[in-house]
């Protein structure tokens, strides 16, 4: 396989689709508060981009989702997107395996929870996944990128107002195993005949 053609696979691999928001409750409605019934949503392959409000009223505004990502794809990351806030240091990203958020929300353990961490506008931009899965107090712990499988989501903030939050919740095509390192191994080799073929020139040249 020559070199443009191994690029070709390498960024047909890796180039996410473009941006496609999902979910927005200014204009869909509020996400489900009850995490035994997520709001259920079909995420894509690529981008898809979740829009909500969170905070403190009456009562604690918590948003749950629930997604499957299909066999043969992964989850591989959460960005936090502009116009996120937090009312103080106390907003709160958890990932449940499964369709439903089972953990007792006004306990003082994780366990159940694959990973959770907080969020605030300095992290607009950043990629929150990883730090999801090392959220301790119990919770299962996870490295980055997720298997195929169901997941919810449980989003909220405990300050009082209303705070605003937007995610992108990015799935990737999952390589088969081996087809990474072959795709690899085609690159390297293709630049190492490309390279023997420049020294061979020089060598001529002298």
């Amino acid at each position: 396989m020559g070199l443009i053609p191994v690029l070709f696979v390498l960024l047909a691999v890796s180039t996410p689709a473009a941006a496609a928001t999902v979910f927005d409750e200014a204009t869909v409605g509020d996400f489900s508060t009850d995490g035994l019934h997520p709001t259920s949503l079909d995420f894509q392959p690529g981008s898809n981009e979740i829009f909500g409000t969170t905070g403190r009223g009456t009562v604690i505004d918590r948003d749950y989702v629930t997604f499957t990502v299909p066999v043969g794809y992964a989850w591989s990351a959460v960005i936090e997107l502009p116009g996120t806030q937090s009312g103080g240091s106390l907003s709160f990203f958890g990932v449940q395996a499964g369709p439903q958020v089972t953990v007792d929300p006004n306990g003082f353990s994780a366990a159940g929870l694959l990973g959770w961490t907080h969020y605030d506008p300095s992290l607009i931009g950043t990629d929150i996944l990883p730090a999801i899965g090392t959220g301790g107090l119990g919770s299962d712990g996870f490295v980055p990128p997720l298997p195929a499988g169901t997941y919810s989501l449980w989003i909220q903030d405990f300050n009082a107002g209303t705070v605003s939050y937007g995610f992108d919740i990015q799935i990737s095509q999952a390589p088969e195993p081996g087809s990474a390192a072959l795709v690899l191994f085609g690159l390297a080799a293709a630049l190492g005949i490309h390279n023997l073929g420049s020294g061979s020139r020089r060598t001529i040249s002298r």
